[in-house]
């Protein structure tokens, strides 16, 4: 197989995207550590600049969002009761939603920050300048909260799943430094104890990506077969040439997502909510027509 132009092509996107951040450390530099001199402000532009990059490989009509996802127990689609014994819940904030928002509405947005009913997620990232070592589990705990909230269904029929949003936790750098262990399998480690819980976690509910965009990658394998107990994570040390793997694991799996066969069969999500048991106060009369359409 070729394929070097496009390998080359995101190497060079990768570098362009950290080469940026630097310039904007250059600008505003910190006397006392690494990074811009303010530590909040640092951490906005290293998310702005990652929502600014995949905007512009996306379908148009994928957006790349941040805020809310809310998940009400109303109906769904024509007649869907499958949250009739839940409660109206909602995710924390998330770093960056990626929104199907050419199908789904939304209920609030402010810019980009929003907040969208779960049917219309594809993508949850997310982002921090610096990995530290309280992060992993942290992070991927919160994003299988949020993974949960968008267990929805393609059709009445309860089996019929669609397929889960895409998971990630990116970084610019890593400031993890075991002494006595391998760094990245320390970080497994951490992944192994966020989802060791009572609930035993689906297949999508598991982070697909963890990585230092420059550096390193671990990767959750795509299974094979219908059937699924494990999921099989691999890491790559990215050699010379190789800046191009981290962005290229996410692109796909995003992707992959927006373009599964689950989801093909659109279903209106829930989105409104009337009053149970209310009833008209009146009747204002009929009007015939020719038919329904």
């Amino acid at each position: 197989m070729d394929g070097i132009r496009i390998q080359n092509y995101w190497s060079q996107e990768v570098e362009a995207l950290i080469a940026t951040y630097k310039q904007f450390e250059t600008l505003i530099p910190s006397d006392k550590h690494e990074g811009a001199a303010h530590h909040g402000e640092d951490g906005r532009f290293v998310e702005d600049l990652i929502q600014e990059y995949f905007s512009k490989y996306l379908p148009k009509g994928l957006e790349v969002l941040t805020g809310f996802i809310l998940r009400p127990a109303v109906k769904t689609g024509v007649s869907g009761r499958e949250r009739r014994n839940d409660s109206d819940e909602h995710s924390s904030q998330l770093d960056i939603i990626v929104y199907d928002s050419e199908c789904y509405p939304v209920f609030q947005r402010f810019g980009n920050s929003v907040i969208v009913p779960p049917e219309g997620v594809v993508a949850i990232l997310s982002v921090k300048k610096h990995l530290n070592d309280g992060d992993v589990k942290k992070e991927c705990e919160a994003l299988w909260a949020a993974s949960k909230l968008c267990r929805t269904q393609s059709s009445n029929d309860p089996n019929d799943k669609v397929r889960g949003p895409y998971l990630a936790l990116i970084c610019m750098s890593s400031k993890i430094d075991k002494k006595k262990t391998d760094n990245l399998d320390w970080i497994f480690q951490k992944v192994t104890e966020a989802y060791s819980k009572d609930e035993t976690p689906k297949f999508d509910d598991l982070v697909g990506y963890i990585g230092s965009l420059s550096e390193w990658s671990i990767f959750k394998r795509r299974p094979k077969g219908k059937k699924v107990v494990k999921a099989e994570f691999v890491n790559l040390l990215h050699k010379e040439g190789e800046s191009h793997l981290g962005l290229q694991f996410i692109l796909t799996g995003v992707l992959s997502v927006f373009y599964d066969e689950t989801r093909k069969n659109i279903r209106r999500p829930g989105f409104t909510a009337f009053p149970s048991g209310r009833n008209h106060d009146k009747s204002m009369g009929e009007i015939e027509c020719d038919g329904e359409r």
